[in-house]
């Protein structure tokens, strides 16, 4: 039985070929709607279908890189070929190496904004004639490093807290005409992100200067325990959450 309201809706989860995404594009499935599984890679997004399937529920893969503007506008007429689409979760993003701004690589920085800011604005941008029509909703997966300047290299901490503006400027501007827009921002959490920051990489400077504030982090989460506060925020139940920047770190942030 679904706890809350996407009974018969179509949901875009980008980066759900594995850890939050993937958690995120069962639990949605689950209560009821048509999840579009976007990833770059297409082995992790078959699998996602594959397991949403096997347990009943509906779902189909699009593989691209969210980077690309003319991916995203393919990746939102995909999800909206059968005439609606209701969802919008912007969680696929990779690290930087910790780096504080003196040390910061130009290639690093463009790779990183490309998919952490890039791909949520090109489809944010053009999800929204959809979501106006169906009333929609967008959750952006922004991050501690959205909200706070000791959690990552001063890269991923530019690219999260963009997303933080692209979701209250969305929330506001669209609010009278029925879309919200949330971001929730996890702190440590159990996924494969880790890939994405080869160990002779990490600038050992910046991240000895942010270890203190990671030493008092209250816990590693589980995906699951974000794929459930994203569910909320898509479902009608939320209806009055918007423009809302939720830490979902255990109580990290409150220290």
């Amino acid at each position: 039985m679904a706890l809350f309201g996407l009974t018969g809706k179509v949901v875009i989860v980008t980066g759900a070929g594995s850890g939050i995404g993937r958690a995120t594009a069962q639990m949605v499935a689950g209560q009821g709607a048509t999840v579009v599984v976007a990833d770059i890679a297409e082995g992790p997004a078959n699998e996602t279908v594959q397991l949403i399937t096997d347990a009943g529920g509906s779902a189909r893969a699009f593989v691209g890189d969210i980077g690309d503007e003319e991916t995203c506008n393919a990746l939102i007429a995909e999800a909206a070929k059968d005439g609606r689409l209701d969802g919008l979760v912007n969680n696929a993003g990779i690290m930087d190496y910790f780096a504080g701004v003196g040390d910061a690589d130009t290639e690093l920085y463009r790779k990183v904004f490309r998919v952490n800011v890039d791909g949520p604005f090109f489809l944010s941008r053009a999800a929204m004639p959809h979501l106006l029509e169906s009333k929609g909703s967008i959750v952006n997966i922004s991050s501690e490093a959205g909200i706070r300047g000791a959690a990552a290299g001063v890269i991923y901490t530019m690219s999260k807290h963009a997303v933080v503006g692209l979701t209250r400027n969305t929330a506001y501007v669209y609010a009278k005409q029925g879309v919200r827009c949330n971001a929730v921002c996890p702190g440590g959490v159990a996924t494969n992100i880790g890939q994405s920051m080869p160990q002779e990489k990490l600038n050992l400077a910046g991240l000895g200067a942010i270890t203190p504030v990671h030493q008092s982090a209250t816990g590693m989460a589980q995906p699951e325990q974000l794929a459930s506060l994203v569910t909320y925020l898509l479902s009608d139940e939320a209806s009055n959450v918007n423009g809302a920047i939720i830490p979902n770190d255990g109580g990290w942030f409150a220290g």
